[in-house]
């Protein structure tokens, strides 16, 4: 039975001036899920979400979040909705435990319960100013959670954060999936959609051009890994056993060094084959395709497609 929807965007469009920035786009955001926008710069991630959280009116299409319609109906959306956006930001003196005071409502959770859960309790006092990268971004956080929200909107929620402080905002990221809240991402970092979207959304040029599980996003558009390894005297039965295993595509040998190229079970398949006949290599490496190749394979592939599309335009014209 499918899951009933926090948010239902059809054919949303919106532009500024002459240039159109979300075009004719469909997207769906279940309840209890995480769900990802990805895509390149100026792709229309950001004001999709704007639109969907009533910032900005779009010029056509619908949409409705938790039943209401945010253009129309943004007074009774508001308290449902948790967010921080690109630009979030506090005044530098304000301290944490005031800044807790200033957004609360009445149905807000409390707010010594969060910052302890965010690891924040011991900086209540703290001035925003004060606060570390990591610490900031976990504070966004508590806020966009303080009133209950049934969906929080978290907007380029790691950029700039060193490695460590982003592995703790996706594990307080994970922490709200698992407490059932419904969370929409917007991000350009591919590790950071693989590791936590149940399903991504690739936009480009304002329109949505896949949509599906990472791993499925993957098979579809970059399944191919990548086996290299050196053998100076690798024995030509050898060679032939590899390309006849299953998934195999191509195998190349440039002297002594081979590589090989097939679907992912072929890793294991060629690992196995490198045993039976002795010592594996040890420079043996392998790159397994992720989701950052996907997106790669499928903006090349639109923009491929657009580059027929204006070729045969041209063509017609000249008939």
């Amino acid at each position: 039975m499918d899951k009933p929807q926090v948010v239902t965007v059809r054919g949303l469009r919106k532009a500024y001036g002459n240039r159109v920035v979300v075009d004719g786009l469909d997207l769906d955001v279940p309840t209890g899920e995480i769900v990802g926008l990805i895509g390149a710069n100026g792709a229309g991630k950001t004001t999709t979400v704007e639109c969907i959280q009533g910032l900005r009116r779009p010029d056509g299409g619908t949409i409705l979040v938790l039943g209401y319609d945010p253009a129309t109906q943004a007074a009774e959306l508001r308290p449902l909705l948790g967010s921080q956006l690109q630009d979030s930001a506090l005044p530098d003196r304000l301290r944490v435990a005031e800044a807790i005071e200033l957004i609360r409502t009445p149905r807000a959770r409390a707010g010594a319960e969060l910052l302890e859960q965010f690891g924040l309790a011991q900086r209540r006092r703290s001035a925003f100013g004060s606060l570390s990268g990591g610490e900031r971004q976990r504070l966004f956080l508590v806020l966009a959670l303080l009133n209950r929200p049934r969906l929080v909107i978290l907007d380029e929620l790691t950029q700039g954060l060193d490695p460590a402080a982003r592995r703790n905002v996706w594990a307080a990221v994970r922490q709200l999936h698992d407490e059932g809240t419904t969370v929409l991402l917007v991000t350009h970092e591919m590790d950071e959609a693989e590791e936590l979207c149940g399903r991504v959304v690739v936009m480009r040029d304002g329109r949505v051009l896949d949509a599906g599980a990472p791993a499925d996003l993957v098979d579809r558009h970059a399944g191919t890994a990548t086996i290299r390894f050196s053998m100076p005297d690798a024995p030509a039965p050898l060679l032939d056993q590899v390309r006849q295993l299953d998934g195999v595509h191509e195998v190349e040998r440039a002297g002594a060094r081979v590589t090989v190229r097939g679907a992912r079970p072929v890793i294991a398949h060629v690992g196995a084959a490198l045993v039976r006949w002795g010592p594996v290599p040890a420079d043996l490496s392998v790159h397994v395709p992720t989701l950052e190749d996907a997106l790669l394979g499928l903006l090349d592939g639109a923009e491929a497609d657009e580059h027929v599309a204006e070729h045969r335009e041209l063509i017609g014209g000249r008939r």
